[in-house]
């Protein structure tokens, strides 16, 4: 019998950790008295790198900048879907200048890059799911770049209110396992009690057969993974998720973050996916 997890090649951008640390707080992780081990820091980093090269990906960097240490959260910068990229305008003012290097970077690689109007942070908070775009909000994207991100890319969004800080970004709650093949939904994993009782009925039903995640692995940034539709690469610390995973099949790639946990951000948070035209 043939797999029925297929990997499929990616391209990701990302940002070394030259300058990480955490010297101020602007979600519940974040304690500016915890001293980050930046040589730790970017050891885990560099093995994430390494990772997703063995696993036959494409990795482009860009250059980190002095003075924004949370420069390292790729994800927030932008949303690309088929070479046309969404940047980003971030709610917190110390983050606001992240936007303008990711924005060179973009440029210089042959991309044209849309302003947006409101607060949107980037893959922090949308996430491309087969035929739609899962758009959180609550703590940082607004609903009014929900609606400027559909009149871009002419995808229909999929609004989902947050309601837990700790999950202050779609991507802490929720990834997806496969995006789908000739035109299907594919599925996902993610953590109920972070939405709002309404949006837990939409991804229900959208959903049926999600994965649904413990408060523990989410807690321990399961949830802020990457799959390249067969290999996802997760926090070592969520091993019950890791473990329905491979009950279906999947297979999981234990990535050490832990140091950027203290910022609130893990694997996904390090990881801007490329998504070009497909041939």
């Amino acid at each position: 019998m043939p797999d029925p997890r297929v990997p499929r090649r990616r391209r990701y951008l990302v940002c070394e950790p030259r300058h990480f640390d955490v010297q101020y707080a602007i979600n519940p992780w974040m304690r500016p008295d915890a001293p980050v081990d930046t040589g730790l820091a970017r050891a885990q980093w560099r093995a994430l790198v390494e990772t997703y090269q063995s696993h036959g990906h494409t990795v482009d960097t860009v250059a980190p900048v002095p003075g924004l240490p949370d420069m390292v959260f790729a994800a927030n910068s932008a949303l690309v879907v088929e070479g046309r990229v969404f940047g980003s305008l971030f709610h917190a003012p110390e983050r606001r200048p992240e936007s303008a290097p990711y924005e060179t970077w973009f440029k210089g690689a042959g991309f044209e890059v849309h302003h947006p109007e409101s607060v949107c942070e980037g893959e922090g908070d949308l996430v491309p799911a087969g035929r739609w775009i899962l758009a959180g909000t609550g703590f940082r994207t607004t609903r009014e770049a929900h609606r400027e991100v559909q009149e871009h890319f002419g995808v229909p969004v999929v609004s989902l209110t947050l309601v837990d800080p700790y999950f202050y970004h779609l991507d802490t709650a929720l990834f997806v396992l496969d995006d789908g093949a000739a035109g299907g939904d594919g599925n996902i994993a993610y953590y109920p009690e972070a939405f709002s009782p309404g949006s837990r009925e939409v991804l229900a039903r959208l959903y049926p057969h999600a994965v649904r995640a413990t408060r523990e692995d989410a807690m321990a940034f399961g949830l802020n993974s990457v799959s390249d539709g067969k290999h996802v690469f997760i926090a070592p610390a969520a091993t019950g998720l890791a473990d329905r995973l491979a009950g279906l099949g999947y297979v999981p790639v234990p990535v050490d973050l832990s140091e950027f946990h203290k910022a609130g951000g893990g694997i996904k948070c390090c990881t801007q996916e490329i998504r070009e035209i497909r041939s």
